[in-house]
């Protein structure tokens, strides 16, 4: 027995919770070593152990005494949206504590697991929406530096909330100049196509505040309206689209040609609707729907646009999209919509990712960008390539919990290495703490979503960030 064991046995309440897109046989075994370990700890374990993924599952799991716990273990054991999150933890007053695991799958195949996007999702939801401030473990059970944070938060004391800065850097020489690209934005309009997933909290946004600090206004259309735009496209105007993508990316004569032929349809019909409505920017709910009802992945349809300068965001992100308009008109080039999804401590590397929507200009070798079949869906189209290297600026327009939006920004070294996950993956090398940074993501509620660019605007950013009023967070 335990000293802990011996004095008071923590009561422990442990809810594992997953997506089945992900690999369950993998997460169910994590989540049972996660429960193992805490038992060995001297902690009188209780919850579901079955993976939580259904409607069903969550209901069962909030059956159980979580008010009455010592500590509540949430197990990221693959990617989950943050609707266990507020259904079980929004009014709660015990401790949350959300363990986050590495991929375990080897270089260049899909993402396992995204558990640690599981958990930024998580936060945020909590921070913004329900005013709590959960904590987070990193790293699997078998780690000493893992049993050592469980030993010491069953003690009661919990891992600590990072201290966001309070400095950020130079601003822009020429104020004037920011400004200008600012009355740029006034006027533009961002499309979106349907509404936010279920539990992306920060797929939601404020229309009005957009208004007010950028001007930029919002043309909303159904998933349903999108469709319909699909199927009235001409065998001509496909064709001619499925051509002109085969000649910019030859590997997509490898991927089925109904599917191929599919997503020359879906480019065709966002490239007119962004006409039709002149749109300066794209968000667009990409799944579930566009590979379960219509049969494809949207994500080479982005990438086709963004190569074209149209700046798009996949879950139906405004304020990702937003983002990106805004370091575009402040002079980024190109960027993409990413997850943080991997935490290398002793590199001080972070890898981002995202499943295939990057524009192939983007890509470490823009020759190379492979078109291919989605990496969970398994059907087509979404890139598979790594984003290229060299310096490189995070930054995401956010929520502000005490009003308003605030803006995070960071800074790396994009390095080279092979694809570690399918899709379109970037290792950074942070100018701060990687291990910071990750935990600040998380317990101060910033999105899971963060927006790369290889141009270094943060002079500018800062700049326009004082002009609107926005206070910075920078890393």
């Amino acid at each position: 027995m335990t000293a802990t064991s011996a004095r008071h046995r923590p009561r422990v309440v442990v809810i594992p919770t997953a997506r089945p897109t992900f690999a369950v046989d993998v997460a169910a075994q994590r989540a049972a070593d996660a429960r193992a370990l805490l038992e060995d700890l001297g902690a009188e374990v209780s919850g579901p152990t079955a993976l939580v993924m259904t409607p069903e599952d969550l209901e069962r799991a909030a059956t159980y005494p979580l008010s009455e716990a010592d500590l509540v273990v949430n197990v990221c054991a693959s990617f989950s949206d943050a609707t266990p999150a507020l259904r079980l933890y929004a009014d709660l007053d015990a401790p949350v504590l959300l363990w986050s695991f590495r991929e375990p799958g080897p270089v260049g195949d899909r993402l396992w697991l995204n558990s640690l996007c599981g958990a930024n999702l998580f936060g945020h939801a909590l921070v913004v929406h329900a005013g709590r401030t959960p904590r987070l473990v990193y790293g699997d059970p078998g780690e000493p530096h893992v049993r050592g944070a469980l030993q010491s938060a069953l003690a009661g004391q919990l891992p600590d909330v990072p201290t966001l800065p309070s400095t950020t850097g130079e601003r822009a020489a020429d104020p004037e100049t920011i400004r200008a690209a600012l009355a740029s934005l006034r006027g533009r309009t961002l499309g979106l196509v349907g509404d936010a997933p279920a539990g992306f909290t920060p797929s939601q946004y404020d229309a009005a505040l957009l208004d007010k600090l950028f001007g930029i206004q919002v043309d909303e259309i159904t998933i349903e309206a999108m469709f319909d735009r699909v199927d009235s496209v001409s065998e001509a105007d496909a064709a001619a689209e499925h051509t002109a993508a085969l000649a910019a990316q030859p590997s997509l004569g490898s991927v089925d040609k109904a599917q191929a032929a599919l997503s020359a349809c879906v480019t065709t019909a966002m490239r007119t609707w962004q006409d039709e409505s002149d749109l300066s920017a794209m968000a667009i709910r990409c799944w579930p729907e566009f590979p379960t009802s219509l049969g494809v992945c949207p994500c080479s349809s982005l990438s086709r646009i963004a190569d074209s300068g149209t700046p798009t965001a996949c879950e139906r992100d405004v304020y990702g999209a937003a983002t990106m308009t805004l370091l575009e008109a402040l002079g980024s080039g190109t960027t993409y919509l990413v997850d943080t999804v991997d935490l290398d401590t002793e590199a001080n590397l972070v890898r981002l990712w995202h499943c295939g929507a990057a524009a192939t200009s983007l890509a470490a070798d823009p020759s190379q960008a492979t078109q291919s079949v989605h990496c969970n869906r398994k059907i087509g189209v979404a890139g598979n390539f790594p984003l290229k290297t060299g310096p490189v600026v995070m930054a995401r327009l956010t929520e502000n919990p005490e009003g308003g939006l605030r803006l995070l920004v960071a800074s790396g070294q994009s390095v080279a290495e092979p694809n570690r996950f399918q899709g379109n993956t970037a290792a950074v090398r942070l100018d701060t703490s990687a291990a910071d940074f990750v935990r600040a993501l998380v317990t101060h509620g910033f999105p899971h979503h963060t927006v790369l660019a290889w141009t270094d605007v943060r002079p500018a950013l800062r700049t326009a960030a004082d002009q609107l009023g926005i206070p910075v967070i920078e890393w």
